[in-house]
This record gives structure tokens, C-alpha cells and sequence, in this order.
């Protein structure tokens, strides 16, 4: 079986050696019928958190399983296992990444109609269903040790968690368990509110004038625009039919009496002259006047804001709109969000859906992860590996293949239906990304990351060395070429690969870099824009790295200023940096970007960079929670990506059935929505164990470097994140929490000192903030584009004395209920006061547009 593939189109070669599901034929079909369970026993079984775990084998074919010959691969959350006490039928082997394999034990039999275990330990606690085993297949050998069929497997069953062994991460895990009772004490701090007292505009800006009266917006009210404005205006009308149903009039056209205009002119708020904006409703009509034409836009996306809930509903061709003048701008210029499509792939389609949703919360950059460990997602013409090779993952013999291997339960077979694990944008359809984004005032930001995260670069160009070499073209095969081949270095990254970082020696690293670089500056000009900002990642270079190239070593030696092999990670950014910068980017990057270690292995922060128009994204603010402000002291601009407030991809809490990872702790919309930039000590608030932090001995930020904080930015990391709809759930409602704290004028508790006082303000606005949640923000995103799947919370409730009482998060949600152990629906009884019950109860949250939570079961 050949495990280098040089495109697309060889791997229907491959099918026909890889049987599916619905192929599979020959003597180890029956292995498709052994099911398998798994089963987290406890996390409190020994020393730093190690768990136990169990997988169930039960045989429901006719097909023999003995002690050779065979292996059950699949993908799991990484972790370092540590072996078992007691020997077991097989053992578990981490291969690379997040990819197992289970090979059984002399002795092993699983006959039709048998059962059996097969326990594990590890260390770092799983409290989660989505850290367990994905994407299971058998590969079967012959006798020389040669694969001879593949069969895929069902998906395991995951048994219940609901032990405190199994609900916590450990002994050391100090978050309280989520049950339907914690939940309730938690939802009695937010009570309903009156619909006059809900936010007109999210984000909130910065000063909102009620008038006395109402203009009524019909399709026959016309769209006049100022020149340059006419995208602007465009898309106005578009969104006004989605909600209302009618076609809009949009010309070029001064302002006049019962229309809307859009106009730019001098505004400047809160002495913002850049994407401001002036929004009048009254008696003449609606008057958008924008500082520029992202002002003007950001005017009509308030403006569509505004439109009563119930219009969506309906479709109401008539929609009145009370009188009130808007002024507003943004706190910050720079209002990011990230996302990461090589772990996970999602398709473009999904990525205008998204775009449309981060304009109307008014975030203006988009940082497009396209490059990981687990995927290379652009076409770059001239390299067509990257994508052929590193843009797809299937089975290989080897990880030491130049090929990729399976990742986040992504299978066996490349390209497989309802898999997320291969797929890439082509020129074309990036160039329309490009567009799209534009058009709504998002800058993309285009990311490659070396030297670390560059396992599928690296396979990539391994594909193309080979290829190369093949036909006798070794100048050319070594021309991007990115490793040594010589290099013995054993290290684990973060995410547990043996093989992700780039020689930083070779030119052809840089030669690399350069190319692909001016591929994607090439991309932009066909959309009609000029790329500016450049990410280029940067983080997370596992310690091991280059120890034992010979190449770095003899690059060590004769340059002795270097230091030690961490230092080689600066070295590469010393080289790489004059390049993008001839090109004219500014440089963007992780913190690692701003760091160095002395010669006694301390990090601190590398002056090198500072005024060389390089950008850190600094996430850390839970092991090292002061460095957002050490390297913005430094004289770095910095935008914050705190991870206890801004990574999405964390889970919202540890329910075990709420998915996402929680290495970092738990964010919530809360924690999104709570954010202090200037002094985040006061918004940061536990451990990533939930134990309380204490800030004695930090480095507070400088007033002078307040300028420094340029920005904020909100990241989404795809691991357990599959498809569109999981995508929409971990991103909303979390964005909106994220877009006050990114638009908004500062908080009035930002400046509080006394944290009982803080709290309390914080959570009268907070109060105010979900309520208008419930009531406007969520059931207007089932109507927009058709319906974005965000997460509705479940309800909390408690029984004391017979009496079920029960609440939610977000006041204006409706609870309903059954008692009959059915699914309640929008039909079954409305929870409107403590009810006397017995036996079983189900609750569920629903919106006005009818959408609901998970449902909650009471005893």
C-alpha cells in the first residue's frame, strides 16, 4: 500500500486497498461488528491528577480476534499515559498528535459472543465526552507484518459520567460540580427586567438619546447614498429584506425626508474620529452619517440592530422604530477573532456565515488559522503538496510517512462524507473570502506558523522532496525543503507531536516562507486589496527541539551569541522578519514572538523586536498573568487574547456533556463580557483548577504603555470542534460578550477598586446584558442567514420538599416542562412558579423563536 500521496486523485487508488464501512469485504469484515465502549473510571487514582479509563470490546460477529496480527487505531485527547499496575489483554501506544493505537497482549482472545476490558492510566484529568476515543478502525497484517485490510469501526459508546471522581479533574480541582442544583444557586444572581430597560444596541454605544415618537420602515422607503458608500448601502437593503421580506430602493441620492441616508461626514466620539458614527431616527426619516465608509457601515448594522425582535418573526412589512440618536465609536481599532480550520476543517460557505455574523457585532479582523500541525489549508500555486498532501489525513503505516495521519477522529479514508479531517480553500475561493470580508469592513489575517505547528508543512515538502529526488531533480527537491534529516531531537508538543518543528538553519526554510508569503500577497491583489498584517504564529516550540540536529548544533557553535536551543526560536524571527518586512507587513504573532530565555533558562521578555513593527498576541494570563503587561512595558503593541476570558474554544462550564476543552479552565459569555484591559487582574479571577488567584507580586501595566494595548481578540481552536453547527455553538453567544468588551466605552467598574463594590456593578450590567440576550440577540440570530445554531442554557433547578423551583441564566427564556418522561417541547407546560412534583421531571430553555436548550432531567 503506498502511503505518500502526491494528490487528490491517487487516493481512490488507496480505496480500493482501504475498505469503508460500506465496502468492506473479505475475511475481516466481522471485525466491523465489535462494538466498543469506553468508559472514564476516575481521575483520583494517583499522583498529578492520573485518571484510569476503560475500553469494553464486545464481539458481535464471527470473526476471531487472537494476539497478533491486528491493531484498533483511533484518535483521543492527548495525554501521557503512564501504564498500568496490573497487566491487561493489550496496550495502549501514543504514535503521534492525538493518534493511539491498541495492540494486543500474548494471551488475547476475543471470540463471537465474548467480552472484555482493556484499562489504561494516564495523567491530566478528563472530565469531558468529547476526550473520548474517535474515529476507531482495525488495520489487519499478514504474516511479513504487511496491512492487508482496514475496517472502520462504529462510533464507541460513552458511558455515563456522574461520580465525583469522574466530574473532577482530580484531587486538586477545585471548581464545584455542575449538577441542576449548582446551576440554580448560580442563576439567582440575574432576575427579569422590563423591555424598556434592555440594551438598544450590542455592543452598547457610547451614548443612545430616546426621542418621542415612532418612524415606520416600509420596503418603499428608499436608501439614498453619498458616493463611495454605495457596498455600504447595498448590503443595508439586503439585510432589511432578509428581516423584513421587501425589496429595498437603494440610489444615489442626497438625503431626503422619509428615507435613509448614508453619508460621511466629521464625527468623532469620545474623541474617535475613525469608525465612527451618527445614527438619528426621528421624523424625517433615518439619517447614518459615518466618520468613513466603516463608520457609515457600522451606522446601518445599529440600525438593523434596532428592528424589534418580533419583526423577525413575522416578517412584518411594516416596522416601527422609536426615535433616537446614536453616537458611537470604538474603544478599541483592533477586534479580532481567530479561528482554526486545520484541526477541523469548515468550508467557506461556513466562513461567510461567520463573517456576516462578526460584522454585525462590529469585529473588523479576522485571523484565518489555515496552517497547523493537522492540516495545510490554502492553495499556493507552485507547491501543490501543501494541499494535496497536507490538506487531507487517512491512514499511513507510519507517522513518519510523508503523509498525515489521522487526527480528531477524522478516520481512516481521506475525504470521507461527514468527516472534518480533509479539505483546503482553492485560490478562487479564498480570493472570494477575501472579498466577502471586505466588503464588511474585516481585514483577514492570514497565518502561516513556523517554526513550530508545522507538521503538515513539513510532510508536505517531505512529498515534494521525494517526488523530486524521484526524477532525478535533488537541486530542486532541497528547495523548500524544511527539516534535517539528521536530527535526532525527541520532544512532545503541546498537542503531542514528535515531528513538528522546521530546521531554522536552511535557507530553504526561509526560501519556503518567502514563497507561500508572496502567493497570499499575490491572492490579496486579485481581490483588489493590499495585505498589510502577516501572522506568522510563532509559539509553542517544544523543548528538545533542535538538541540533537546536527545542524543546529553546528550553527550553535559557531555562533555562540545565540546561547541555547530555545534561542534558535528568536533567531528564526531575526532572520525572517527584514524579509516580510521588504514586502511591507507588520508582523503578527504569539507572545513567543517577544521572548527569550537567559542563560539560566528564565523567559523573559526579548527587547530585539520592540519598535519593529512586530505585534504579540499575548493569551497567557493564568501561568505568567502579568506578561500582556511586561511586554506591553516593553514597548510592544500587544493585543490580548486572554484565554480565561477570550478563548471560545474552552468549554462554557464541566458538565461532561458540554464540549470543549478546559486545559486553561472554563470561559464562559460572562468571562467574555468581563474583561478589564488596563488592569485584567481585576477580571481574572481563579486558576485553570478553579482555585482563587492572588495578584502580590505582578507587573502592573505602565500608563504610559496603555497606548501599547492596541487591541483585543477572540480565539476559536478547532480540536473538538466538528462542522458548521459545533462551530456556531462554541462561538454564540460567547461573541457577543466578547464584542462589548471589544467595542464598548470603558466600564464604570473597570475603575472600581474594592472588589465587593466591582462585583455588584459588574453584575447590575451583567443583569441587564443577558436579559437582552434572551429577549432581542438570540431569537434574532434564528432568522439571520437563514439561523445560526448558538447555545440556548439550560435551566437550573432544585426540588425542596416536594417543590420543584427552577430559573435561568437568561432571563426572558421560557422554561417548559413534562412530567411523563417525555422531551418537552414548545407545547409542553410553561414553568411560571414553584410546582409541586414527584418522580421524574425534564426541563428545557427556549427562546422566543423556539429554539431550546439541552434538556435538564430532576429527580
Amino acid at each position: 500500500m503506498r502511503n505518500i500521496l502526491h494528490s487528490a486523485f491517487l487516493f481512490t487508488t488507496i480505496l480500493a486497498i482501504i475498505s469503508c464501512k460500506s465496502t468492506q469485504s473479505g475475511e475481516f469484515d466481522q471485525a466491523g461488528k465489535v462494538a466498543i465502549s469506553w468508559e472514564l473510571v476516575s481521575n483520583f487514582v494517583g499522583p498529578k491528577d492520573t485518571f484510569e479509563a476503560k475500553f469494553y470490546l464486545k464481539n458481535n460477529g464471527t470473526l476471531t480476534l487472537n494476539d497478533s496480527d491486528w491493531a484498533l487505531f483511533f484518535n483521543m485527547a492527548p495525554r501521557p499515559l503512564t501504564g498500568h499496575p496490573t497487566p491487561q489483554p493489550a496496550t495502549l501506544e501514543h504514535i503521534n498528535g492525538d493518534w493511539y493505537k491498541m495492540t494486543p497482549n500474548k494471551g488475547f482472545r476475543l471470540a463471537p459472543g465474548d467480552s472484555l476490558t482493556v484499562s489504561y492510566r494516564g495523567t491530566e484529568g478528563i472530565v469531558k465526552e468529547t476526550d473520548a476515543p474517535l474515529g476507531l478502525y482495525f488495520v489487519f497484517y499478514d504474516k511479513a507484518g504487511k496491512e492487508t485490510q482496514i475496517v472502520q469501526l462504529d462510533p464507541c459508546t460513552v458511558l455515563p459520567f456522574t461520580k465525583k471522581e469522574q466530574l473532577l479533574r482530580g484531587s486538586n480541582d477545585e471548581d464545584p460540580i455542575l449538577t441542576h442544583e449548582q446551576q440554580y444557586k448560580e442563576n439567582l444572581g440575574v432576575s427579569p427586567v422590563s423591555t424598556d430597560k434592555l440594551l438598544k444596541v450590542i455592543p452598547t454605544p457610547v451614548k443612545v438619546t430616546l426621542g418621542k415618537g415612532t418612524f415606520t420602515l416600509t420596503a418603499s422607503t428608499p436608501i439614498h447614498y453619498q458616493n463611495g458608500l454605495e457596498s455600504e448601502a447595498k448590503l443595508l437593503a439586503q439585510r432589511l429584506k432578509e428581516l423584513t421580506g421587501g425589496d429595498f430602493t437603494v440610489k444615489n441620492a442626497a438625503p431626503a425626508a422619509s428615507a435613509i441616508s448614508l453619508t460621511t461626514g466629521k464625527i468623532v466620539v469620545n474623541g474617535i474620529s475613525k469608525e465612527a458614527y451618527q445614527l438619528t431616527i426621528n421624523d424625517k426619516g433615518i439619517s447614518i452619517v459615518g466618520s468613513d465608509a466603516a463608520g457609515a457601515f457600522y451606522g446601518t448594522q445599529s440600525l438593523a440592530a434596532l428592528i424589534p425582535a418580533q419583526a423577525f418573526v413575522q416578517k412584518a412589512a411594516a416596522v416601527g422604530l422609536d426615535y433616537v440618536q446614536i453616537e458611537d465609536a470604538p474603544r478599541f481599532h483592533f477586534r479580532s477573532m481567530q479561528l482554526d480550520v486545520s484541526r477541523n476543517f469548515q468550508t467557506k460557505e461556513t466562513l461567510l456565515r461567520l463573517l456576516d455574523v462578526l460584522a454585525f457585532y462590529k469585529l473588523n479582523h479576522f485571523l484565518l488559522y489555515t496552517t497547523e500541525d493537522e492540516g495545510w489549508r490554502l492553495e499556493i500555486e507552485g507547491l501543490p503538496e501543501l494541499t494535496q498532501v497536507g490538506a487531507q489525513r487517512q491512514h499511513i503505516s507510519s507517522y513518519k510517512n510523508a503523509a498525515l495521519h489521522p487526527g480528531y477522529g477524522s478516520g481512516p479514508v481521506a475525504y470521507e462524507k461527514g468527516k472534518h479531517g480533509s479539505g483546503f480553500y482553492t485560490k478562487a475561493d479564498f480570493i472570494e473570502i477575501l472579498k466577502y470580508a471586505a466588503a464588511r469592513h474585516i481585514k483577514i489575517i492570514p497565518e502561516v506558523n513556523l517554526p513550530g505547528h508545522a507538521h503538515a508543512a513539513i510532510k508536505a515538502m517531505e512529498a515534494r522532496y521525494e517526488r523530486l529526488m524521484k526524477e532525478g531533480k535533488e537541486k530542486e527537491a532541497n528547495e523548500y525543503r524544511l527539516i534535517d534529516p539528521d536530527d535526532k531531537s525527541i520532544y512532545l508538543s503541546a498537542q503531542g507531536y514528535k515531528d513538528n518543528v522546521v530546521d531554522v538553519t536552511r535557507e530553504s526554510t526561509y526560501h519556503f516562507y518567502e514563497k507561500v508569503t508572496d502567493e497570499i500577497i499575490n491572492m490579496y491583489k486579485e481581490a483588489g486589496l493590499t495585505l498589510d498584517l502577516f501572522h506568522i504564529g510563532g509559539d509553542e516550540v517544544a523543548a528538545g527541539a533542535w538538541t540533537k540536529s546536527p545542524l543546529a548544533q553546528e550553527l550553535l557553535k559557531k555562533d555562540p551569541s545565540i546561547g541555547n536551543e530555545y534561542n534558535l526560536h528568536p533567531y528564526f524571527i531575526r532572520r525572517l522578519l527584514p524579509r516580510l518586512q521588504k514586502r511591507n507587513l507588520q508582523i503578527h504573532g504569539w507572545e513567543e514572538v517577544s521572548m527569550i530565555k537567559d542563560k539560566d533558562g528564565a523567559l523573559k521578555v526579548n527587547p530585539e523586536f520592540a519598535g519593529k513593527n512586530v505585534v504579540p498576541y499575548v493569551w497567557n494570563n493564568v501561568y505568567d498573568p502579568d506578561m500582556g503587561y511586561r511586554i506591553a512595558n516593553a514597548g510592544y503593541p500587544v493585543v490580548l487574547c486572554n484565554v480565561t476570558n477570550f478563548y471560545f474554544d474552552l468549554a462554557y462550564n464541566n458538565d461532561p456533556k458540554e464540549p470543549g476543552l478546559y486545559w486553561a479552565g472554563f470561559v464562559d459569555t460572562r468571562d467574555n463580557y468581563t474583561f478589564a484591559p488596563y488592569d485584567m487582574f481585576k477580571t481574572t479571577y481563579t486558576t485553570a483548577m478553579g482555585k482563587p488567584m492572588v495578584f502580590d507580586k505582578v507587573e502592573r501595566l505602565k500608563p504610559e504603555a496603555r497606548k501599547n494595548i492596541i487591541g483585543v481578540e477572540c480565539q476559536l481552536w478547532s480540536e473538538t470542534v466538528k462542522g458548521r453547527d459545533m462551530m456556531e455553538y462554541y462561538t454564540l453567544p460567547k461573541l457577543m460578550g466578547f464584542a462589548e468588551s471589544a467595542w464598548s466605552a470603558e466600564r464604570p467598574w473597570e475603575n472600581i477598586a474594592d472588589k465587593t463594590t466591582r462585583e455588584k456593578v459588574i453584575q447590575t450590567g451583567w443583569n441587564v446584558f443577558v436579559n437582552t440576550l434572551a429577549q432581542k440577540e438570540l431569537p434574532r440570530l434564528s432568522y439571520l442567514n437563514g439561523g445560526y445554531n448558538y447555545r440556548v442554557p439550560l435551566p437550573g433547578a432544585i426540588v425542596e420538599n416536594g417543590t420543584l423551583n427552577a430559573n435561568v441564566a437568561f432571563p426572558g427564556l421560557t422554561i417548559r416542562y413534562t412530567t411523563d418522561g417525555s422531551e418537552p417541547t414548545q407545547k409542553s407546560a410553561e414553568y411560571k412558579n414553584p410546582i409541586k412534583v414527584n418522580g421524574n421531571v425534564k426541563l428545557k430553555s427556549f427562546d422566543a423563536s423556539g429554539k431550546g436548550s439541552r434538556t435538564v432531567s430532576v429527580n
